[in-house]
């Protein structure tokens, strides 16, 4: 990949874990700081309209995803314990 002028938000501060953005030919390059190395390419009316979606609410459904309960038999917590030497 040609060299790309990363950036950061401002508000990420020093923080290590952050989007990070870069534009060349009519393209938007992100990825996330702590793996530099995937790269995601779209542009930028593609990203607006994302954004938009996001902002109006588009996209909650996936995070109201329940996650089924799962109850853990004391015996086997006591053995992972025991395992772990706790």
């Amino acid at each position: 990949m040609k060299h790309l002028n990363w950036q950061k938000s401002s508000f990420s501060g020093e923080e290590a874990n952050c989007v990070e953005i870069a534009s060349a030919d009519d393209l938007l390059y992100i990825r996330e700081s702590d793996d530099p190395t995937t790269v995601v390419t779209t542009t930028p009316t593609k990203l607006a309209a994302w954004l938009h979606s996001a902002k109006a609410g588009e996209f909650d459904h996936f995070t109201a995803l329940k996650v089924p309960t799962v109850e853990i038999p004391q015996h086997v917590l006591e053995e992972a314990v025991r395992i772990l030497g706790r």
